[in-house]
């Protein structure tokens, strides 16, 4: 279980603490993919070479959470979070030091460790400072680190690049990773570690069907926004017919509505979390669908880029409901949440890459992930349906026994 804070007046600087080390995480994760080009020039590889640094990074994340959050069990919330930056810092700075190819993978895959465990411990040191009915909005701060990141962190980090190097822009994340340790320590409340946690009982997360559903729920559902955000750049050029120059405005917009998301829709969560999920779905399915038909006017496949990255808050969302649903393996589950968004990080590219390929236009990528987030809405209400069933079988088993 969660424990309480007992001094949440002080939620709003540990959220601020825990949003900053989301800032670092978001603005690495995403500028990468905008410094291809220039680290691929610098280490003298190609892009499509250059390509496999980004998936080492992404196979860290998959790989870090799960066994992070059960080998690090038993230790204190705040300590594990002060240890997964200073990993994180590591990693970072030395990928800005990266001589060659091979190093330049090996430090990304290190610096990838850490994430899914930092944003799963992080919201449950969130989600212990506030009344049970403010959760998915405590979490939602620290997410919003992550999407002002796509905003603000991964155009100055790009331009920072440009102009003095990219390695630059790993070194600033690195330090950035040493501010989040340093306001952690400072900030965060000294809750000592549960003496009943054991990797264990992490791992009985995995028995729990619930568990499953939610994070497939994200694994497939959330796919679909990335089928659409991991060629926008290319549809924009060749379809909408824009500039370069015009590419990272567009971009801005869909961390906009990222951020909006995040800032609304946890609101609704906190009060009925299934039908915030299953409504962002079928919202995602619809403004996906969309996006083909829009996608030739500049003005309003904007709009439309800003209405797909509020879908963006599902992870929030899905965050709060793995804290329902894993009961006494907290850890492992709110872990596990960025390894199924990592997975449909590639899920959703895969196939819309697939689409492309088939001859089915550019913008095919908007149908595949319509059917991607309608894959994930079918999944929620599976997990909706089976959770209300097995509640009112237990209403039923308190009743007879009442007899």
């Amino acid at each position: 279980m969660i424990e309480r804070n007992p001094a949440p007046h002080k939620a709003g600087p540990v959220l601020f603490a825990l949003a900053v080390g989301g800032f670092a995480i978001g603005t690495t994760e995403f500028a990468t993919m905008s410094l291809l080009p220039d680290f691929a020039r610098g280490l003298d590889i190609d892009a499509p070479t250059a390509g496999h640094v980004i998936s080492a990074y992404a196979l860290g994340v998959v790989v870090g959470a799960p066994v992070i959050a059960v080998l690090a069990a038993r230790l204190a919330r705040r300590t594990l979070l002060i240890l997964l930056m200073a990993l994180f810092a590591l990693g970072n700075g030395l990928s800005a030091l990266a001589p060659d190819y091979g190093w330049m993978m090996a430090f990304r895959f290190l610096s990838g460790l850490p994430h899914g465990a930092y944003f799963g411990t992080a919201a449950l040191v969130a989600a212990s400072l506030v009344p049970v009915n403010r959760r998915t909005q405590a979490v939602g701060r620290i997410f919003l680190g992550l999407t002002c990141a796509t905003v603000v962190g991964v155009p100055a980090a790009n331009a920072l690049g440009r102009a003095v190097g990219w390695r630059w822009s790993f070194g600033v994340v690195a330090m950035l990773g040493l501010l989040t340790m340093a306001l952690v320590a400072w900030l965060a409340p000294r809750t000592a570690a549960d003496p009943q946690s054991s990797p264990l009982r992490e791992l009985g997360a995995l028995k729990r069907m619930q568990v499953w559903l939610t994070l497939g729920t994200g694994a497939i559902g959330f796919g679909g926004l990335f089928a659409v955000y991991t060629y926008l750049a290319d549809i924009l050029t060749r379809v909408t017919l824009v500039s370069a120059n015009t590419v990272p405005v567009v971009l801005a917009i869909f961390g906009m509505g990222m951020t909006l998301g995040n800032i609304a829709v946890p609101w609704a969560a906190d009060r009925r979390i299934m039908t915030t999920a299953a409504g962002l779905l079928l919202w995602s399915a619809l403004v996906l669908a969309l996006f083909p038909f829009v996608a030739g006017n500049l003005w309003l496949v904007s709009i439309d880029v800003f209405l797909i990255g509020i879908g963006g808050a599902l992870g929030t969302v899905l965050q709060t409901r793995l804290m329902d649903v894993a009961e006494d393996a907290q850890g492992l589950a709110a872990s596990l949440n960025h390894s199924a968004f990592n997975t449909a990080n590639a899920l959703g590219p895969f196939l819309g890459g697939l689409a492309i390929a088939g001859g089915y236009g550019w913008t095919s990528p908007g149908w595949v992930g319509c059917l991607l987030a309608l894959g994930g809405l079918a999944l929620c209400l599976l997990s909706a349906f089976l959770g209300r069933r097995q509640l009112q079988l237990a209403q039923q088993q308190v009743q007879t026994a009442a007899r």
